[in-house]
Formats: structure tokens, C-alpha cells, sequence
């Protein structure tokens, strides 16, 4: 397993050891021990999966304020996604900024996004899957977004007619969110 630095001080993109042969494949998608060798030390306490019937379907962008604030882990067991991170931690000398990485059932990569970071991704082919491990229970009244096409943002979705849930039309700009981190 190997772990990639961004330019976003405590996200990484994990690229684990997948073997290979004549039935398939075999990776280990987490280990704890490895991820705390690393410096890495979260407890993954639920599991989360996400299916997208058709492509451009658009989530986020989420986040949930502290003290329920949730570090993530996010692969695609089916399909491909474009998953992107911003982040929201006001003090951060890199407030504000985001990256994007496509994640796939052929690269079998992953974007670990810790706490203090709002968290989408869009669809880049149809039935697609993503399996997301996180570090704090969803909590419906600490649950907070931020609008998709924030232009202060300025992210480059690779899709050109999003399909959005009502609840992510209607997220505040940056400007206008509630951040607590």
C-alpha cells in the first residue's frame, strides 16, 4: 500500500497492493496498522455506499460541523467517479482550495479526506458504486453543504449536465456556509 501526499495538508490518495492472477484479483482496501505506521490513525467506525443509477449524477458538496465533523475514506467498487475535496478549515493557509482525482474500479484508488473538508463526487459512467468508511456517525442536525458550482471555488466537474438531489441545488456558497473548523 502506498500513500500520496496533495496539495492539501492530510488528504492522501491510497494506491493499495492489488494482486493479480487467472480468478481475479485480491487487495486489502484497509488496514489500520498500516494507516497508523503511516501516520495515519483514524477509527472507522461506519460504512457507507452510495449507488448512482445514471452518469453526471452529482453529490456533495457535504460535510458535517463538530463535533460529529467526519474524516472519510472513499473507493469505487463499481464504475468511475471524479471525487473532489475542498477544503473549509477557515485558519488553513490553502482555505478554500480543492483538488479532484478520479477514482475507478480499474485504478482501485482511493482519497482519504480528513475532518474539515466538504466532500463530492460525480458520476463519470453509469451504475456506478462507491463504498465510503467514515469516523463519526451521520448526524442529520450537524449535516451542512456547500454549493456544488461555487464560483468562488472554481471546480472543474468533467460533466456538462449534473443531476443533482434538491437538498444540493440549494447549498449555500462558501461565503454564506456555516464552518466551524
Amino acid at each position: 500500500m502506498r500513500i500520496r501526499s496533495t496539495k492539501l495538508q492530510g488528504v492522501y490518495i491510497v494506491e493499495p497492493d492489488v494482486h493479480c492472477d487467472h480468478r481475479g484479483f485480491f487487495m486489502e482496501s484497509y488496514n489500520s496498522r498500516k494507516f497508523a505506521d503511516l501516520g495515519i490513525d483514524f477509527t472507522f467506525i461506519q460504512d457507507n455506499h452510495s449507488h448512482s443509477v445514471e452518469a453526471e449524477g452529482l453529490r456533495g458538496l457535504h460535510y458535517q460541523l463538530n463535533p460529529k465533523a467526519q474524516a472519510k475514506l472513499v473507493r469505487v467498487v463499481s464504475g468511475e467517479i471524479y471525487d473532489v475535496a475542498v477544503d473549509i478549515r477557515k485558519d488553513s493557509p490553502t482555505f478554500g482550495q480543492w483538488i479532484g482525482v478520479i477514482l475507478s474500479e480499474a485504478n482501485k484508488c482511493q482519497i482519504l479526506i480528513p475532518r474539515g473538508f466538504a466532500h463530492g463526487f460525480c458520476t463519470l459512467v453509469p451504475n456506478t458504486q462507491v463504498l465510503y468508511k467514515v469516523d463519526q456517525y451521520y448526524s442529520p442536525e450537524h449535516d451542512r453543504g456547500i454549493l456544488w458550482n461555487d464560483p468562488s471555488l472554481g471546480i472543474d466537474w468533467p460533466i456538462s449536465k449534473p443531476i443533482l438531489s434538491g437538498k444540493d441545488q440549494n447549498h449555500p456558497l462558501l461565503k454564506d456556509a456555516e464552518i466551524n473548523f
